[in-house]
């Protein structure tokens, strides 16, 4: 994975876990790597990935059982949550730039529907 140096790593991984749980390749019930597995597959520090794992546990993707690992919470509706959440944060950051390139939101429908 490549980093963007303007955000911080942790988040970056964050989001790159959460698109692995909306797209379904990680699904609700599976046991996450643990954190030095974390480490090596994205190439960061251990104690960059246990602030990934403290991070999904504070937005209750995720939890922690002693000794056994960590685990993507069993809860669909928390999946469809979080993939409205995602779609919207690309809607805005994708009209944002688009006004910036002086579209207005008339001319933006009209290229998307073109695109078909």
């Amino acid at each position: 994975m490549k980093f963007d140096t303007s955000l911080p790593i942790y988040r970056q991984v964050v989001t790159a876990i959460k698109k692995d749980i909306v797209s379904g390749k990680i699904h609700p019930g599976d046991k996450l790597p643990s954190g030095r597995d974390l480490a090596v597959q994205y190439t960061i520090n251990p104690n960059t990935s246990a602030k990934v794992y403290q991070e999904l546990e504070q937005e209750g993707i995720c939890y922690t059982k002693r000794g056994l690992g960590t685990f993507v919470k069993e809860d669909l509706e928390m999946v469809t949550q979080i993939k409205s959440e995602m779609a919207e944060e690309l809607i805005v950051y994708f009209l944002k730039n688009m006004e910036e390139l002086g579209y207005t939101r008339e001319e933006i429908c009209s290229l998307i529907r073109e695109e078909k």
